[in-house]
């Protein structure tokens, strides 16, 4: 059977590698085979990348060739990492992934979809999460939580960016659920971590389970043709 793919999203401090940890953690319990992956980043590739982005250094070239090099380092992580995984029948579970440049590159630039797409079409190569997961959280609890994870560091390119923006971007995030509710579950991540663990395991495994039902039905309907 092939893999799985599942997606975190959400703004700054919202939880998404906590909640991933802990979601790979249940799925090998369960005799799954699991990646854990991230972007930017993931392959050697993007990795290099990643550096870039982050540290600002391609702030000043603007959001349409940030979104350049995140497109870069998207069409390496997948057909380095990715795609072989799901081909292996893994499940993948990728920190931020193309709903990310949708928000942080294109929010509210409709007039700019039509770049986002091409370089979609190009970077995804025809892959595309099976689920996405958006852990909401308030904006001002979030960047707490992000200034609390840093420590004396430094804030990133994206973590620096005042609460407005940060809010935008939470706005964001629940448009696209809104527009792709098939495929985007939208979990409240302003709570105890265990319960929303618990949610996010019941979501994946529903939808697993739902995908080897489906698989047995289609064998047989073969067998019996």
């Amino acid at each position: 059977m092939a893999g799985y793919f599942v997606t975190f999203e959400g703004g700054e401090g919202s939880g998404k590698s906590t909640q991933i940890a802990r979601l790979a953690a249940h799925l090998r319990a369960s005799g799954r085979k699991v990646l854990i992956t991230r972007e930017p980043g993931g392959s050697k590739g993007a990795e290099a990348v990643r550096h870039i982005i982050l540290s600002g250094l391609a702030e000043d070239l603007g959001a349409d060739w940030e979104a350049v090099l995140f497109a870069a380092a998207r069409a390496d992580h997948v057909a380095e990492l990715i795609q072989p995984a799901l081909a292996a029948g893994d499940v993948v579970l990728c920190d931020r992934f193309h709903d990310s440049t949708r928000v942080y590159q294109f929010g509210g630039r409709a007039a700019q979809n039509g770049l986002m797409e091409r370089l979609e079409r190009a970077a995804l190569a025809g892959i595309y999460p099976d689920l996405t997961i958006i852990l909401d959280v308030p904006t001002a609890i979030g960047g707490e939580r992000a200034r609390r994870r840093r420590g004396d560091t430094s804030a990133d390119r994206f973590e620096k960016d005042d609460q407005a923006i940060q809010e935008s971007r939470r706005q964001a995030f629940l448009t696209i659920a809104t527009a792709e509710p098939d495929r985007c579950v939208v979990v409240d991540g302003n709570r105890p971590v265990e319960d929303v663990a618990a949610e996010i395991r019941a979501i994946v495994d529903d939808r697993l389970d739902a995908r080897r039902f489906e698989a047995i039905e289609r064998s047989l309907t073969v067998g019996q043709s």
